[in-house]
Formats: structure tokens, C-alpha cells, sequence
């Protein structure tokens, strides 16, 4: 199997992408930040920009003190521009030549983390002393489009500084050029470098500089055979220059191309290689290196200098996959809470006031007034003037032994106020419970909740809510929404029972009696206790969940398609009538209780708790199950 490099770019901008929107869906999740991650700072610095269509190698020239450096950068730029010197002129800041317009392409400062960029207009600025890492660049026209080359401080100095920057540019650099000569090949600090540059796996071109030629071709592979076996370097490609002052000023230094590892017998004698003597013509070719290294198997060296990447970003113990773990873990730490708030009632009410059966016979009388004929509605008006007559001198007497009754509705309203304080009671409870099983990062969100202003705050909202409603309201729009899904679901029935209330001789009469059963005749006083307990027997407990968002009244349906006509008809439906209202009450409560108490916390918890099913984490997931196969098959790297 063969994988391209745009393969590999493509899906590491995905990868980039979906890691993104998953940490910004994570907040809730307070898990470190990506950035700061070593794995993410190489994704998001080193392998988006360094993995696109129009890719490039980073080449550093890199060696010790007063070896050529700068005169093989110039060569590689194709002009004089970095200054040279025969004393040690001292370079003591990397600089860059980009291709014209690259900047536009990339985001340069990325490409040189550690280092702060400034524009290069001079050849001595690199020489100056400065505290702060600087790296120099301009853009350079004669660059190859696909090359950024640098020149770099000697990496042999006794300056901390430059060891630091020296690490910066191996960092960054896809191929090294080692600047080797018979005096600094085995160099201790040389060799130390490029022992961390193999154990990264860089490419690596050597040029051996400042031969003479042709008495130094029996020596070079000897000192370069000592260099490779003691730093673990295997060179891309070996250049040998002759040692040519002149030649090297004026920008004219011929490099001949030399094969490394030698064949034959002198080869396996120095166990590192060794060339047989001769002339500079003889078997080698003078070529430009800048050319060498822009069609130099661009995506196989690019690959393998960002395999180290790859691979830590792909490590299961450090890098995404262990990311996407921590996700998953903290997920479920959340997604704990989010089902005990969601499964389980926050509170459950089992003693909550069944409104009196006479508020919903008056709203009845009312609407049905409402939807007779004009000469039906006269007739129950006088009809309803003498009940009023008939039923006058019982409430006196009442009155009398009894005292004024309080208004039912406004009993209907203490009696709620006070279910209220004891379902807020057991809502807090409830919260303290799961504060105290909880984890640590929950905790916060329920000590808020929990504490003792915010407690007193809530109850003062919901007894100033309370006081506000208009409970005549509540039972006209419980009413009219119930008549009329009656008269939409069961058009017959209430043709029929319609035709009755016209029948202005004989519906009254039934209409009443019906009532006194029920227990709202003249001495409805003493049946009506008798029937409320009934009533509230059959709805039996009153449960609802504070998460979910819903309201449960278990009366429902019973009794209406039984019944059919008549008392038990009439009965199912007054059942109806106050399962609803109860169900409107607690949902009103709950929104209140939701909206002044939990705020946005079940929603957001939910949301945390699915991270795991996000399609930001799916994406990860199986893009860094692609990016594995893919390093799997990257020994056969196609361009």
C-alpha cells in the first residue's frame, strides 16, 4: 500500500479541525487546555503547516566555529548573503531565506517556534549580541519554491545560548547539513548534536569542506567513517569541497558528489568507509546541492523528518488517543450525574390539593352558556336566577352556624402555597445529597445552588409568582382546552349532550341531578367532602421530575370512554378536568423551579455527559485510527 503525502496532510488538518471543536464542546468538562500539550503544539505548529499541498523542507547549515557555514549557505541562496569571513566571524542568530511570497502561504513564526522573528536587511545583524532568541529572514528569489535554508550559530560554542538555539533549529529543521572538516569532524559538541539529530531520525547531508584535493580523498572517509559510527549518522548525500578561498568568496565553490557508504574492500576494512584516492573528475560530479535537496525524495524526507511527530502524536500514553481518554473519563464522571438527575424524580409530591370540583361546575355552566342557542341561554339564565333563590336560605343558614366560608379558591391557594414549601424543602434535599455523593468538579454547581441567600431568593420568587396567579384563569383555560379536544375527539357525544342542554323543559332538570349526585345540589355541602376524598383516592400520588421537564397526574383518561353518558360520564370528565389542572400547576411549578433554582444545569450536563457521541469525537477518533494505518504504511511513501 502505497500513501501519498497529501494523504497524510489531509488528514492531519481533519485531525486538527476535529480536536479543535471537541475541546471547544468540552469547556464543561474543565480538562487542560490542548495547547501547551507537547502533541498538540507539534500538530498544530509543526505538521498542519509542514503537511499542506504546498509543503516544504526546512534545511538548517549547521557545524562548528570557522568551518564554512555561511559560505555553503550562500551557495544553497545563490548569492553573498550571509557575511563571511576567514577569522571566525561569529554568527550569533539564525537566519532564513524564504521563497518570494511564502509568507503569504504561512505562518512563519509557527514554523520557528522558540525563536522571535525579525525582518533581515542586513548581513552583520546575525552577528549581534542580543539576550532573546531572534531569528532573521527575507524573502529570496533565487530560493527554490519548495526550500527555506537557514544559517545557524556554531553549534560548538561555550555559550549556553547558542546550545538553546541550536536545539530550536534542530527542532524545526527537516534536513541538516553538517559542515564537517578535518579539524571539527570529531569535535565532542559536534558529535553530541548530531547524536540527538539521529535519535530523532533528521536527514542529514554531510559536506566535507576545505579538503584538499586531491591528497585528503585517501582521509575524508576515514574522519567521516569516525563522525557517522560515533553520532549513529547514516547521510542522505556526502559533498566534498576543495579547500578554495577564493572560490568560496565569490560564490563559485564546486561540491562533488560523493557515494556513501564506499564499495569494496577498503570499505569493509574501515568499518565506516573509505575512498580509494583520486582526482576530483574521476567518478564524481560537481552539483548543485540547492537543486539536490529541492527534488531530493521531497515527501519520503519530509515524512520521515515529522515521523517523531507522528508518532508522539499518535502515542497512546501522551498524545491524542490518551487525550480523547481523559474525554471520555471525565464524560462519564457527568454523564453519572446527568442520569441520577434524569431517572430519578428530584422530587416527588404526594399530597399535592385537588382543586374543589365546584370552581370547574361554575367555568362548566359558564362555557356551555356560552355555546347554547339564545333561547336555551335565556332559559338557563332564569333557571339558574331561581336555583340561586332555592339555594339562598340553606348558605344562610351555613353562614350563620357556621360563619362566612373562605372562598374555595383562595383555601385552593394556601393549601398549594404550602405544597410548594415542602416540595422545595425535599428539591433541596435532594441537591445536597448529590452534592455530597458527587465528585469534585460538581460540587461547585451545587454549592452555589445550595447556599443559603440564593435558597431565601428562590422561595421569595415563587411566593411573589404564586401570589400572582389568577386561579379563575388557570380553571377557564383548563376547561375550554379540555371542552374543546371533547368536542373535537368526540363530535357525537357532544352533539348529543348539546341537543340535551337545549332541551330547555327536561336538560336542566337532568343537569341537576346529575350535580346533586355528585355533590353539588342544595346540600352539596355535606356530599362534596365525600366526593373530593373519592376523587383524590382515584388520582392517587402526583409525581414529577425536575430534569425531564415533565408532570405526571395519573387520573389521565379514567373512566371517559366507559362511561359513555349520564353520571359516570360526567364524573370521568370532572376526573379529567382536575387531573389537568394539577399537571398545569406542577409543570408551572417546575419551569419556575428549573428556571430560579437549576438554571441551564440538567441541559448542560446532559451535554457534557454526550461528548463521548459527539461528532467532533467521533472525527478524532476515526481520523487517528486513519493517521495510524497510514504511519503503518508510510516505508512506502509515494511523492
Amino acid at each position: 500500500m502505497s500513501i501519498s503525502f497529501r494523504q497524510f496532510g489531509d488528514t492531519i488538518c481533519q485531525l486538527a479541525n476535529a480536536l479543535e471543536r471537541l475541546e471547544s464542546q468540552s469547556t464543561m468538562l474543565q480538562i487542560a487546555p490542548l495547547a501547551g500539550r507537547e502533541w498538540f503544539e507539534l500538530l498544530r505548529q509543526k505538521l498542519v503547516p509542514q503537511l499542506k499541498d504546498d509543503a516544504f523542507l526546512v534545511v538548517a547549515v549547521v557545524g562548528g566555529t570557522n568551518i564554512g557555514k555561511s559560505v555553503v549557505f550562500n551557495h544553497l541562496a545563490g548569492c553573498r548573503a550571509s557575511a563571511t569571513s576567514p577569522l571566525a566571524s561569529g554568527t550569533k542568530h539564525p537566519v532564513c531565506l524564504v521563497p518570494t511570497g511564502f509568507t503569504e502561504r504561512h505562518d512563519l513564526p509557527s514554523i520557528f517556534s522558540g525563536f522571535d522573528l525579525r525582518p533581515w536587511s542586513e548581513a552583520s545583524q546575525a552577528l549581534e549580541d542580543h539576550a532573546e532568541h531572534l531569528l532573521f529572514w527575507r524573502d529570496s528569489p533565487g530560493t527554490p519554491h519548495n526550500l527555506l535554508v537557514l544559517d545557524t550559530p556554531d553549534i560548538d560554542s561555550d555559550a549556553p545560548v547558542n546550545w538553546q538555539r541550536a536545539d530550536h533549529v534542530r527542532r524545526s529543521a527537516d534536513i541538516l547539513i553538517a559542515i564537517l572538516t578535518q579539524q571539527k569532524y570529531n569535535d565532542a559538541a559536534v558529535k553530541q548534536f548530531f547524536r540527538r539529530a539521529a535519535q530523532e531520525d533528521k536527514a542529514v547531508v554531510i559536506v566535507f569542506n576545505q579538503c584538499l584535493l586531491p591528497d585528503d580523498e585517501a582521509y575524508w572517509p576515514l574522519w567521516l567513517g569516525t563522525f557517522c559510527r560515533e553520532t549513529g549518522i547514516v547521510p542522505e548525500i556526502v559533498y566534498v569541497t576543495p579547500n578554495d578561498r577564493r572560490a568560496a568568496e565569490e560564490n563559485r565553490l564546486p561540491f562533488y558528489e560523493r557515494r556513501w557508504p564506499p564499495e569494496g574492500e577498503a570499505a569493509q576494512k574501515t568499518g565506516g568507509g573509505h575512498a580509494e584516492a583520486r582526482t576530483p573528475a574521476e567518478g564524481s560530479s560537481v552539483r548543485s546541492p540547492a537543486e539536490d535537496l529541492s527534488r531530493f525524495r521531497f515527501a519520503e524526507v519530509k515524512l520521515r523528518t515529522l515521523r517523531g511527530s507522528l508518532q508522539h502524536l499518535s502515542s497512546t500514553d501522551l498524545g491524542a488517543p490518551a487525550y480523547l481518554r481523559e474525554v471520555q473519563a471525565r464524560s462519564a464522571e457527568f454523564r453519572t450525574v446527568a442520569e441520577r438527575l434524569s431517572s430519578e424524580s428530584v422530587i416527588r409530591v404526594s399530597d399535592w390539593p385537588v382543586l374543589p370540583s365546584s370552581l370547574f361546575v361554575d367555568q362548566l355552566r359558564e362555557w356551555w352558556a356560552q355555546h347554547q342557542s339564545d333561547f336555551a341561554r335565556k332559559v338557563t339564565g332564569v333557571y339558574s336566577t331561581v336555583t340561586k333563590g332555592i339555594v339562598w336560605p340553606f348558605k344562610k343558614a351555613r353562614d350563620y352556624l357556621q360563619g362566612e366560608p373562605v372562598p374555595p379558591i383562595d383555601q385552593y391557594r394556601d393549601r398549594e402555597w404550602s405544597a410548594m414549601l415542602s416540595a422545595v424543602q425535599q428539591v433541596f434535599e435532594k441537591l445536597e445529597f448529590m452534592s455530597e455523593s458527587g465528585n469534585e468538579l460538581l460540587r461547585p454547581h451545587f454549592t452555589r445552588l445550595l447556599a443559603g441567600a440564593p435558597r431565601q431568593a428562590l422561595i421569595d420568587r415563587l411566593k411573589t409568582a404564586h401570589a400572582s396567579v389568577d386561579f379563575a384563569a388557570e380553571v377557564r383555560s383548563v376547561v375550554d382546552i379540555e371542552m374543546e379536544r371533547f368536542r373535537t375527539e368526540a363530535p357525537d357525544k357532544f352533539r348529543l349532550l348539546r341537543n340535551f342542554k337545549d332541551l330547555t323543559a327536561y336538560a336542566r332538570p337532568v343537569t341537576s341531578l346529575v350535580l346533586f349526585s355528585i355533590g353539588f345540589g342544595p346540600a352539596g355541602e355535606a356530599v362534596a367532602p365525600v366526593m373530593a376524598h373519592a376523587v383524590t383516592t382515584m388520582m392517587g400520588h402526583v409525581a414529577f421530575d425536575i430534569a425531564g421537564g415533565t408532570a405526571v397526574a395519573a387520573a389521565g383518561e379514567v373512566g371517559v370512554d366507559a362511561a359513555g353518558r349520564g353520571v359516570g360520564f360526567v364524573q370521568a370528565k370532572m376526573q379529567r378536568l382536575e387531573a389537568g389542572f394539577t399537571q398545569r400547576r406542577l409543570t408551572w411549578m417546575l419551569d419556575l423551579l428549573k428556571t430560579h433554582l437549576l438554571g441551564t444545569l440538567p441541559e448542560e450536563l446532559a451535554a457534557a455527559a454526550a461528548i463521548p457521541q459527539s461528532e467532533a469525537f467521533r472525527a478524532a477518533q476515526s481520523l487517528m485510527a486513519q493517521l495510524n494505518r497510514q504511519l503503518a504504511a508510510a516505508p512506502t511513501v509515494s511523492p
